[in-house]
């Protein structure tokens, strides 16, 4: 098995646990609510975990499958894989502070303080190039593999 499947496939166990303990942490809130609800990044970051989880899978898949270099589908992987690790991580921590119920709404706050607004544009940015090039990457080498 390839490095990149394996790197897959360890995320893909650490998000769904983390999806799991997530789902407890919000059951434990809607168990205590008058109204049955967890707190927005709590729920949040209970079901993205399981997304990610599957999606790890799906990128393992590809890896197994890509045509590309090992070390092409390794960094592939990682870039997609971290992106998706430091979203969840920010889940987590909006879900522990209660500091917002939209990480995008300006001005951007972590906890009591206001981060600089460029901070949430640029993060954005660089997950949407780490979790698209990532899977696109792996998914071109898939395609070439199972199709050239």
């Amino acid at each position: 098995m390839a490095l990149a499947e394996k790197i897959c496939l360890s995320a893909a166990f650490v998000f769904f646990l983390t999806g799991l303990l997530t789902g407890i942490w919000k059951y434990r809130h809607m168990a205590r609510t008058v109204d049955a609800t967890a707190p927005v990044y709590v729920d949040i970051a209970h079901r993205s975990s399981l997304m990610y989880s599957f999606a790890a899978l799906l990128l393992a898949a590809f890896s197994a499958r890509s045509v590309f270099a090992g070390w092409v589908n390794t960094l592939a992987a990682v870039s997609a894989l971290a992106f998706f690790a430091l979203a969840i991580v920010t889940y987590i921590i909006h879900g522990i502070l209660q500091d917002t119920d939209n990480q995008l709404r300006r001005p951007h706050r972590l906890g009591s303080r206001n981060l600089p607004s460029w901070t949430t544009g640029v993060f954005m940015g660089l997950l949407i190039a780490g979790e698209v090039g990532g899977a696109l990457v792996l998914g071109a080498g898939a395609m070439l593999g199972i199709w050239g």
